[in-house]
């Protein structure tokens, strides 16, 4: 089987001890790599590594402009090497091979970006009371940051962490999810080519307790950048107590699409279609929750339920595959229980729901599309994270807003109406992070993302995220001849 190492300190390594673990092909659920399991040890080091590196040596007295070139050659490999890391991708975690090789050649363009943000972080001047007195501020670095990613979408994840890190002047520790990191470990492989002085980025993966726990609380961690699930941010908030280090979380998302009638239908129906059997629903702004208008709600459930089992199931490295299998077992198993509950609390399967027609090994799920009877029932409340779309029906806009807030999240939401100041109504209203109207699941490097509630807080992409990862520092400077004025004499 193929073996890949971590990267600590500018060189490429084994565990301690050799810890390591088998990572499976999820079409198939057969071993196919040997992965690191980096211990408490060796998380230790990266992260002495990423200090040591951010104290002395080159890297702290690189330019701004240095530090942007450094950027645009990484991105430069990552197209360069961009199906190769598209390949282990699908490979390691069933994403279908056309959506990978689009996404990771696209991360490239998040690296640029930051490195042409890389010399535009700017300070401020102050007309200060203080006549003798010039004042003004300095955007510096924080430090160390804990960039924690998971399994899908993960080249993505790591550009817009690593990128406005580095632009800002900071050094990394990025945490490759144990579910799936074979393309990140080889990213690994372009940092080094780049020529990144070591212990600027550090790559590892492994375990929570020996890895994730162990980084996330570190004393010499100054931020964490952490993509995951709720629950375990929650342990990430804990240990962040330990170090006082700043933490961006960007979590689950229950998303809920409004369609109403006076929608183009065709153009809504591919919108939904997208936002949630696009990357198998594995996606933390699917669309898993549609709300239809009475008036049409009947006419397009039956158009979904039409184009649903026409999507091509198929083996992930197959271009012409529409939806793959599930990353894990435990992720199908957990959907399944998901859909036996919810038809138990009086739900319909409209399509879907079960294991695809000849794919009795890996974890694959028919795209699955349910008629739900309230907001209450596990389907609708809870994000299944997978190829499942719960249906509820409302009859104007009010209730459309209750019901597109009426969850623990706040990622995002779509909008297909023809109306567009009945849009910018549901804009102001809806609770989250992104809205599309008359599209759904795009980004752009230019344009923040985020989201609130359980999906977490700050953003990450546009410009302001290169501040976040500064701190201001005030300088005062006496311009006057005079010496300062005694402070015990009062005058």
């Amino acid at each position: 089987m193929e073996k890949f190492q971590l990267y600590i300190d500018g060189e490429f390594c084994d565990a301690e001890g050799g810890a390591s673990f088998n990572s499976c092909d999820p079409s198939t659920d057969e071993p196919w790599a040997v992965m690191p399991a980096a211990t408490m040890g060796d998380t230790d080091r990266a992260v002495k590594a990423a200090w040591a590196a951010f104290c002395e040596g080159e890297w702290p007295s690189l330019t701004a402009t240095q530090r942007g070139k450094y950027l645009s050659k990484l991105a430069d490999l990552v197209v360069r090497d961009a199906q190769i890391m598209a390949e282990l991708e699908t490979r390691d975690t069933g994403k279908i091979i056309r959506e990978t090789s689009g996404m990771t050649a696209y991360a490239s363009e998040y690296f640029r970006y930051y490195a042409g943000l890389a010399d535009k972080i700017e300070g401020s001047t102050f007309q200060a009371d203080k006549p003798t007195l010039e004042v003004f501020t300095k955007r510096e670095p924080l430090g160390v940051v804990a960039a924690v990613v998971p399994w899908n979408s993960q080249l993505f994840l790591t550009a817009v962490k690593l990128g406005p890190a580095l632009a800002a002047g900071n050094t990394v520790v990025l945490k490759a999810s144990e579910d799936g990191p074979a393309p990140i470990l080889h990213f690994a492989k372009l940092v080094h080519e780049t020529g990144f002085p070591k212990g600027v980025v550090n790559i590892i993966t492994g375990y929570g307790p020996e890895c994730g726990a162990v980084l996330t609380a570190h004393s010499l961690v100054s931020r964490v950048a952490f993509t995951g699930g709720p629950e375990t941010a929650k342990h990430v908030v804990r240990n962040s107590a330990e170090n006082f280090a700043l933490t961006t979380l960007e979590l689950g998302g229950k998303s809920p699409v409004i369609v109403f009638p006076d929608a183009n239908l065709e153009s809504a129906a591919n919108g939904v279609i997208a936002g949630i059997f696009g990357g198998t629903g594995q996606s933390c702004v699917a669309g898993s929750r549609l709300l239809l208008h009475n008036d049409i709600h009947d006419d397009f459930v039956a158009r979904l339920a039409e184009r649903a089992p026409k999507i091509k199931i198929g083996p992930p490295l197959d271009t012409k595959t529409e939806v793959g299998p599930l990353a894990t077992k435990r992720q199908k198993d957990n959907i399944e229980s998901i859909i036996a509950d919810s038809v138990a609390a009086g739900a319909t399967i409209v399509t879907g729901g079960g294991t695809p027609s000849g794919f009795n090994t890996g974890n694959y799920l028919e795209p699955t599309i349910i008629s739900a009877p309230s907001p209450d029932v596990r389907c609708v409340a809870e994000e299944c994270f997978g190829p499942v779309l719960s249906v509820l029906k409302f009859n104007d806009e009010d209730e459309a807003i209750r019901l597109a807030n009426d969850t623990r999240y706040g990622f995002a939401s779509g909008i297909f109406t023809s109306n567009i100041t009945r849009a910018h109504r549901m804009i102001r209203k809806l609770r989250c992070g992104i809205v599309w109207v008359n599209t759904y699941r795009v980004v752009s490097p230019v344009v923040p993302f985020g989201g609130n509630k359980l999906t977490g807080h700050g953003r990450e992409g546009g410009m302001d995220t290169v501040l976040d990862y500064t701190r201001t520092k005030s300088v005062w400077i006496n311009t006057s001849d005079e010496p300062m004025a005694d402070p015990f004499v009062m005058r």
